[in-house]
């Protein structure tokens, strides 16, 4: 996958700042645990069902979970 279509996620941050599993979410969600793991990494982008499914589990817009762009790390500031 090109750098150009690369999916960025904030899964595993998402998880950690919950205290949830990956199997609490693959569960959740109806899929495998290692798929979170994937999921995490970037080595598998999710189908638009798959994501909004995440962002609907965390309560979160779909837009705080995936990006087209890096995120800022934390604590940076975005200009």
């Amino acid at each position: 996958m090109g750098a150009e279509r690369e999916l960025h996620n904030r899964i595993a941050l998402l998880r950690a700042e919950r205290h949830v599993t990956r199997r609490q979410l693959a569960d959740a969600l109806g899929v495998h645990y290692q798929t979170v793991g994937y999921l995490e990494r970037g080595e598998y982008s999710p189908s638009l069902y798959l994501a909004l499914r995440i962002a609907e589990y965390f309560e979160v817009p779909v837009e705080v979970v995936f990006s087209t762009t890096p995120f800022p790390r934390i604590g940076e500031r975005s200009a």
